[in-house]
């Protein structure tokens, strides 16, 4: 079958495209996948560069994929239609569109075929296409695991949260989570261009946008003064998904006493001389392959494909909107091109490819 990868690390002109034997026959909770569409994300541009480093050992664990010369297959975002189940199936049957997470120590999405664990796949939202379902599984289990499990907001609290980067990919889901599926008042995201603010509103639905290119905590205060923030709801919660060590400050000095704070982002940094200490604030960082990537120790396995079939009611119902903003043809060239704009963090919300979108070029090719 067909694939894109790496054989040797470095930067979007390492991507090749080869022919790879195709998926032996899923054992246990396994499922063997057609790839209908693929979406690129910053972990997928960090694995391709070498420069990937969440768990200090990822390098070791992921060395048999590039012995002799092989080609790692990037990507961790997917969907497709369900080909053969393996024994021990619970949920899923042949045929079964669906969409779903990779797992970061084994092979990619970027294939014609893959396995996929079931524990970390739901059926695909009947109102989105497989370029649109493949832009949500990375994205939406990520917020929802920091914002739930790690900050731990409870539905309809009397509270705020800052999101950082309210335009980005990750941004775009948190705020609609925060704000229409955990019901929190004040959802504050930060975003620098009139069209990622826009985008922030419209499709996050952030009740208020700051720029993250001026002082956050001013404009912050402004809106209290200002009455535009309700005096009554405490800013308790803040969300990093870009720059850890830029905000760690400035968040200290807006969050609320026994607020929380949430990273996605590897970072160096120091908190003393900030207000963590004197407001007692707590932080956690959030991996999404924690639980996997450490045998799922105090993990629960099945809360990944929870999530995704909750998830799609929400999208049919209209809750969750799809952060989808450019999709191309699944070619080697639009990989490139499409690791090359994340790279630059120029994009707003997220980039998807598919088999069946316009162009000559076969695809994986």
């Amino acid at each position: 079958m067909r694939a894109i990868g790496v054989s040797q690390y470095g930067p979007a002109g390492k991507l090749q495209s080869e022919e790879i034997p195709r998926p032996p026959a899923p054992t246990g909770r396994q499922m063997r996948v057609e790839i209908k569409a693929v979406s690129v994300n910053p972990i997928d541009i960090k694995v391709r560069a070498g420069t990937y480093d969440d768990p200090p050992d990822y390098y070791e664990r992921v060395r048999g994929l590039t012995a002799d010369g092989n080609l790692h297959v990037m990507g961790y975002d997917g969907a497709g239609v369900v080909r053969e189940l393996g024994p021990d199936i619970q949920h899923f049957r042949a045929g079964d569109e669906v969409y779903f997470l990779g797992s970061p120590v084994l092979q990619g999405t970027y294939a014609e075929e893959l396995l996929v664990d079931e524990r970390h796949a739901g059926h695909k939202p009947r109102s989105l296409d497989f370029v649109q379902a493949a832009a949500m599984p990375l994205t939406y289990a990520t917020a929802y695991e920091s914002l739930v499990d790690r900050l731990g907001i409870r539905p309809n609290e009397k509270a705020g949260i800052l999101i950082i980067n309210g335009g980005g990919g990750m941004g775009a889901i948190a705020s609609q989570i925060a704000r229409r599926v955990l019901g929190l008042p004040v959802v504050i995201t930060t975003a620098s261009r009139p069209e990622t603010e826009a985008f922030s509103r419209d499709v996050g639905g952030a009740t208020h946008v700051v720029n993250h290119r001026e002082d956050i905590v001013r404009q912050i205060r402004e809106l209290r003064e200002k009455g535009d923030l309700p005096g009554d709801v405490p800013l308790q919660y803040a969300y990093i998904t870009s720059r850890t060590e830029q905000y760690i400050a400035p968040i200290a000095d807006v969050l609320a006493p026994f607020g929380r704070v949430c990273s996605i982002v590897q970072a160096r940094f120091d908190m003393y001389g900030t207000q963590f200490m004197s407001k007692s604030l707590t932080f956690a960082w959030c991996w999404l392959a924690t639980g996997a990537y450490h045998g799922y120790a105090n993990d629960r396995e099945q809360k990944h494909r929870e999530w995704y079939e909750e998830l799609a009611s929400l999208v049919d119902a209209g809750t969750i909107k799809c952060h989808l903003t450019q999709r191309k043809r699944l070619t080697l060239e639009n990989i490139r091109g499409a690791h090359e704009a994340t790279e630059a963090g120029k994009g707003i919300g997220k980039t998807a490819l598919g088999v069946g979108e316009p162009g000559e070029q076969q695809p994986f090719c």
